[in-house]
């Protein structure tokens, strides 16, 4: 068993950030960089220790609950984080794999995790006030991790992700799948153009955009669950919902309209859905670049910046960040 402070120092940071030079069409017309969190650590990769980080201080918790399905990065990360600080971890996986566990559960097993397999009908609930108050009744001592690790406190993380940055940027580009990793990037940006000027006008004024590649079918839902941890101010409707709405019911800010928003062409059929053509890029990529991405995050992403790049969909001269959230349950 580890102490916190020894624990943290098996971690990379801050990640690091890379110039990316891809052989793209139109990647010769901006400059590209990634931001390396798949590098802080072979097992707690990504967005993971950002999304934690802020829920595991001292007083460190005297146990953690948390949920997931059977290929979770999250859950993998958080049974590794746990079994090395010597913090009880229940892990409450959707779907029974008790006959054939995955690789992910396999190693929690390892790691001495409490698994408790639950029908959908019953993991639907994770969110419900009367199910967590049951499941806290049960557990009082317990600290209750959201699914993905996305509540407020993940927030903090990302924003400690965004201080690392010590680059002038113009677009960062992330995958979305729970919503928390993008919405402190939003946060973080926000926070970052209120100190920025308009150049000639002394105004303030956004001059940076967050990009989210959905990877998952969810036009509506994703903006939603990025929307619950943002203030009035940030709050926006899809591309899709502006294009079409003809009389929206709720007015677009100027901030909000340009500082972020999702775009649903690259989840490729759904969550974890991986066509041949998608695989096979992600297996070219890896043969050819400095870092390893997967079908189920990371590959969406790179495969969507290297669409928007053949459409020109970002302005020549742009400084583009590519944040690589980790995670590679999705290919074991």
């Amino acid at each position: 068993m580890l102490s916190l402070n020894a624990f943290k120092t098996s971690l990379n940071l801050p990640s690091p950030l890379i110039s990316f030079s891809p052989d793209w069409e139109g990647a010769e017309n901006v400059s590209l960089y990634v931001k390396r969190d798949d590098a802080i650590h072979p097992i707690i990769s990504g967005n993971k220790w950002r999304k934690l980080s802020h829920s595991l201080t001292h007083p460190l918790p005297k146990t953690i609950i948390s949920f997931g399905g059977g290929f979770s990065n999250h859950l993998h990360a958080l049974g590794f984080i746990c079994f090395k600080l010597g913090i009880p971890f229940t892990a409450i996986i959707r779907g029974n794999y008790s006959a054939n566990p995955s690789p992910m559960i396999e190693d929690l097993i390892q790691w001495e995790t409490t698994i408790e397999y639950v029908d959908r009908k019953t993991y639907q609930r994770r969110n419900e006030y009367e199910y967590l108050n049951k499941l806290q009744t049960k557990c009082p001592d317990a600290l209750i991790i959201p699914e993905g690790g996305s509540q407020a406190r993940a927030l903090a993380g990302l924003q400690d992700m965004m201080d690392e940055i010590d680059l002038e940027f113009d677009v960062m580009v992330a995958p979305v799948a729970s919503g928390a990793t993008l919405a402190g990037i939003i946060a973080a940006l926000d926070k970052l153009d209120k100190h920025t000027p308009k150049a000639g006008q002394g105004m303030l004024t956004p001059v940076r955009e967050a990009i989210g590649i959905g990877v998952l079918k969810g036009e509506g839902y994703l903006e939603e669950l990025v929307e619950q941890f943002l203030p009035d101010s940030l709050k926006t409707e899809s591309v899709g919902e502006i294009e079409t709405k003809q009389n929206a019911s709720k007015t677009l800010t100027q901030t909000a309209r340009q500082i972020w928003h999702i775009d649903h062409n690259y989840h490729w059929g759904g969550y974890a859905k991986a066509p041949s053509e998608l695989v096979a890029f992600c297996d070219d990529f890896n043969k050819t670049m400095p870092f390893e991405i997967e079908p189920v995050y990371s590959g969406k992403a790179f495969w969507a910046v290297k669409d928007m790049l053949a459409k020109g969909k970002f302005k020549n001269g742009s400084r583009i960040v590519i944040l690589h959230t980790g995670g590679l349950q999705g290919a074991r």
